[in-house]
């Protein structure tokens, strides 16, 4: 049986780790909790971020042996319950950090503010609290 608690590690091809990183680390302010580069042609350069008691890591992975392109598609959304009104300077921040404001729908729209990210993946800042029936 899988405990509730498990760890969640969600993987996703980048064609530019650094600006992608940038992203998630300065303007969203993830840590980069690990770092690797390709040692072999089957290997490939890797970033995972997160914050260090959370539960779940974004794990970016990219360069010269990247076999898989990014593709993402409007509904690939990382969101995160922010149980309070989404920050106008976050949103700055990452947009400063090469994000684009983008809309989501009426519900998300509605609830929050989508940021792309440098490789088409969006991220949703919500204001709503999380719940099972969210």
């Amino acid at each position: 049986m899988i405990e509730p608690t498990a760890a969640i590690r969600i993987a996703r091809p980048s064609t530019d780790l650094a600006a992608t990183e940038r992203f998630y680390a300065q303007g969203l302010g993830l840590q980069v909790l690990f770092r690797a580069e390709a040692e072999s042609p089957d290997e490939h350069d890797l970033v995972i971020l997160g914050w260090p008691q959370a539960s779940w890591h974004l794990e970016l992975v990219g360069g010269p042996n990247l076999k898989a392109s990014p593709s993402p598609t409007a509904e690939d959304l990382l969101v995160l319950y922010l149980s309070a009104p989404v920050d106008d300077s976050l949103v700055a921040r990452l947009e400063r950090a090469g994000g684009r404001r983008v809309t989501q729908g009426a519900y998300w729209d509605r609830w929050g503010v989508t940021v792309e990210d440098p490789d088409g993946y969006r991220l949703v800042l919500s204001s709503r609290a999380w719940s099972n029936s969210t």
